[in-house]
């Protein structure tokens, strides 16, 4: 990341494209003066809430406020421009009590993520409530429940969409899988369009010999269609800024289950779908994952619950 105040410490912030406010208001002001609200805040920028990390990443130093359940970012002085992920809780897999029947994994949460550092934050709004969406439950016998939204900074994710029963998947951050019909093949639900998403996976038709559902959608990639008797994967999730120098995965697809080879999570995060005699699993906590379907042929087992999504707020302190 280019940093003027370091490179050009002495230049006026005039010349400095990026703050068209501030060269007004300060045009023979050295640049290196203004850091996260030297000169607009009024003093050195200071927040808390959630939990703070700190790390370097290309010669910048970043603070890091995760957000793992609802609460509140406070500026207690000056101003900052910082960046954002915001993860929805991820949609709940369907479950299935019908003999030779599955259902479909649950959505991923929909993301929206700036790294512009465009969203200013002050005193004068602070504090700021910050609304992380849970997972929706698994069901043992219907569709699963749509993921609950994440707010934060006056932007919204959409929760994900609800694995399907016999129906289409539900809409939602990224679509829920569709569930196994008895006549006619369901697909999966849409993105809703609410932060990244993709639609989930196509389920098949017993009357055809098909009992695979489809996999939930992720941030990464669509659900995968059933195949025959097997269940769809999850979509993948995708790579966002984490809490350290590192990216991480987050919002990965639910698997569909199938009575013959269930659905594996997406990257890892998403919850697997289940087969007969291996139970279905939830979403990885925290990252707005989708979680896995059910399906019965001796014996039953549920679909799993989406997981919990995230909000990180970060900002340049050196």
């Amino acid at each position: 990341m280019f940093r003027q105040d370091r490179t050009n410490p002495s230049t006026a912030v005039s010349t400095w494209k990026g703050r068209k406010d501030l060269a007004k208001a300060n045009p023979s002001t050295a640049v290196s003066a203004w850091m996260n609200g030297g000169l607009a805040g009024g003093g050195v920028f200071s927040a808390y809430g959630g939990i703070i990390t700190q790390y370097e990443d290309s010669g910048t130093t970043y603070r890091v406020h995760a957000f793992r359940g609802t609460g509140s970012f406070t500026v207690s002085a000056g101003t900052a421009d910082v960046d954002y992920l915001i993860v929805a809780g991820g949609g709940g897999g369907g479950g299935q009590a019908s003999a030779n029947a599955s259902s479909g994994g649950g959505g991923a949460g929909g993301v929206q993520q700036n790294t512009s550092g465009s969203v200013t934050v002050d005193t004068a709004s602070s504090p700021y409530t910050i609304t992380v969406g849970t997972g929706g439950a698994g069901n043992s016998n219907g569709q699963g429940v749509v993921g609950v939204d994440s707010v934060a900074l006056g932007v919204t994710a959409d929760g994900g969409g609800q694995g399907g029963r016999t129906s289409v998947g539900g809409t939602g951050g990224s679509g829920g899988g569709g569930g196994m019909d008895w006549t006619e093949t369901r697909a999966g639900g849409a993105a809703s369009g609410g932060g990244t998403g993709n639609a989930g996976g196509t389920a098949g038709d017993q009357s055809a010999g098909d009992y695979g559902s489809g996999g939930g959608g992720g941030a990464g990639a669509v659900g995968a269609n059933y195949s025959g008797i097997n269940g769809g994967n999850g979509g993948a999730g995708a790579s966002y800024i984490g809490i350290t120098a590192t990216s991480k995965n987050y919002a990965g697809g639910g698997g569909g289950s199938g009575t013959g080879t269930q659905g594996t999570g997406g990257s890892s995060i998403g919850g697997a779908g289940n087969k007969d005699g291996a139970s279905a699993s939830g979403g990885v906590p925290n990252t707005g994952s989708g979680g896995g379907g059910g399906c019965y042929v001796s014996s039953g087992t549920d679909g799993e619950a989406g997981s919990t999504g995230i909000v990180l707020i970060r900002y340049a302190v050196a």
